[in-house]
């Protein structure tokens, strides 16, 4: 009798086990889903992943250092009446190109601050800051940008949103789908807004507040 019952408390406690086993994740599987949880609060931390998401991660004192350049995030839609349109000879045209023969490129050499140079685009010329897209559209106007004495142009990146919700946007509303970033950018960059470099033609955060000569299409 003392045997039989033994054997079915052996029964049992196999059950229990079993059950428990089945129920209870293992410690691998814990670590397995910890790793997962850390690649994905890390994802988007190369400069690649960063320049095509649009994301940008900085620290709070960056974020303090960009709280008065708050320009780029404004709606380019407002526009001031008192916008004054540049002289022909303050302007390089270029029109059309083997990508895009209805597109419309021009440079204004008089240097504004990125929300004024928004403003001239549309009610001068009714378009806006140059939005890029692929490499042969950003050779196109970095070959264009070359044409001022300047060391950079704006273009029409700017950055909406703070600490970890900030990313890139167009002023013509176009997806963000292509980066041509210079070391370092756009992660370690300052300001809100994007400008191109006249030499090499890669691309800049800068101050919205700050006065460049800029790219319009139209």
């Amino acid at each position: 009798m003392k045997g039989c019952l033994v054997l079915l408390l052996l029964l049992l406690g196999t059950v229990s086990a079993l059950y428990l086993e089945k129920d209870v994740p293992h410690l691998g599987d814990l670590e397995t889903q910890a790793d997962l949880s850390q690649d994905s609060e890390g994802s988007g931390g190369q400069e690649g992943e960063l320049a095509l998401s649009g994301e940008v991660l900085e620290s709070g004192r960056e974020e303090a250092e960009d709280t008065h350049d708050d320009e780029g995030a404004s709606d380019p839609d407002d526009l001031d009446e008192d916008v004054q349109c540049p002289k022909e000879e303050e302007t390089v045209q270029l029109l059309g190109s083997p990508e895009c023969k209805t597109c419309r490129y021009r440079l204004v050499g008089t240097p504004r601050r990125f929300r004024k140079a928004q403003r001239v685009c549309r009610k001068c010329y009714r378009g806006n800051l140059a939005s890029i897209h692929n490499f042969n559209v950003n050779l196109i106007i970095h070959r264009l940008s070359t044409t001022t004495n300047y060391g950079q142009v704006w273009i029409g990146g700017f950055i909406r949103g703070r600490l970890r919700c900030r990313r890139f946007f167009w002023t013509d509303g176009s997806y963000w789908n292509f980066a041509f970033w210079a070391a370092g950018q756009p992660r370690f960059g300052r300001g809100r807004c994007v400008a191109l470099c006249t030499r090499g033609g890669h691309w800049r955060r800068a101050s919205c507040k700050r006065r460049l000569p800029f790219v319009c299409s139209y």
